[in-house]
């Protein structure tokens, strides 16, 4: 069968040609040992990276939107029962209700879409995910500064810039390179039950940009004395921007602030 050669600019394809990369997001998302009980992929393409994450995963569900890719992976990995590939957009398909991760190489203008798909999911373990280098570095702090999705998801999901691959790994060649992105559920949330609402209005009232500092926008709804003691007991600055303060920083002001 022909593999299709076109690529289509509105689902924002480049696909991923490095088998060296592909190894490596494989080995993050699916590491040696017992295999993955359960593995959805976002967007495989050609089926480079779902070769070598079949062989990782009890069952992998293979995303594909693109109808012309959808029959060609079929027959590739039709003697592989355990990969099911199915021709359905990724963001549309409902969470399984056990536990499961997320591997693949995203379409850099879904990303957003296809991280929140993932943080809403109840049971998802873990997501290896190939994005926009910027992204990568910006959601985890690589950058020395931390952005208000990340802080706000961290008490219950770490995030991880965990390798980069350079933008000649993919046919076409994009502008930018890419980078992984690990995001894992915690086990054991770190905010205590019941704590979800004060922690989500702490941070929101933080991000709001009011006063120009996290200092004077947390004086807005809450006593000076007590952001003052906050600060001290995080040893913050007064003057401190809000993205230079890391979510551990945020854990601490939450347990002197409160809801």
């Amino acid at each position: 069968m022909a593999r299709p050669s076109r690529v289509s600019r509105a689902l924002s394809q480049n696909f991923l040609a490095d088998r060296a990369a592909a190894g490596q997001l494989a080995r993050l998302a699916a590491p040696h040992g017992l295999p993955v009980p359960l593995l959805l992929e976002v967007g495989a393409g050609k089926g480079a990276l779902t070769e070598l994450l079949a062989p990782r995963c009890r069952s992998l569900l293979a995303y594909e939107i693109d109808p012309r890719l959808v029959p060609v992976l079929r027959s590739r990995f039709a003697d592989a029962p355990h990969v099911r590939v199915l021709g359905e957009d990724f963001l549309c398909a409902r969470a399984p209700r056990t536990p499961f991760s997320v591997a693949g190489n995203v379409p850099f203008s879904r990303t957003a879409a296809v991280v929140a798909w993932c943080l809403r999911a109840p049971h998802l373990t873990d997501a290896t995910l190939l994005t926009q280098l910027e992204y990568a570095r910006r959601r985890t702090g690589d950058y020395g500064s931390w952005t208000r999705l990340t802080v706000l998801t961290w008490p219950r999901h770490e995030w991880r810039l965990a390798g980069r691959v350079g933008r000649r790994s993919f046919r076409p060649v994009p502008r930018v390179d890419a980078g992984i992105v690990r995001i894992q559920r915690r086990r054991t949330p770190l905010l205590a039950p019941g704590a979800d609402a004060g922690w989500r209005e702490l941070v929101e009232l933080g991000f709001s940009g009011a006063g120009g500092s996290l200092h004077a926008s947390l004086r807005r709804a809450r006593p000076r004395r007590r952001v003052d003691a906050a600060f001290r007991a995080a040893g913050l600055d007064r003057d401190v921007l809000v993205g230079e303060v890391p979510p551990w920083t945020w854990l601490r002001l939450h347990e002197v602030l409160g809801s």
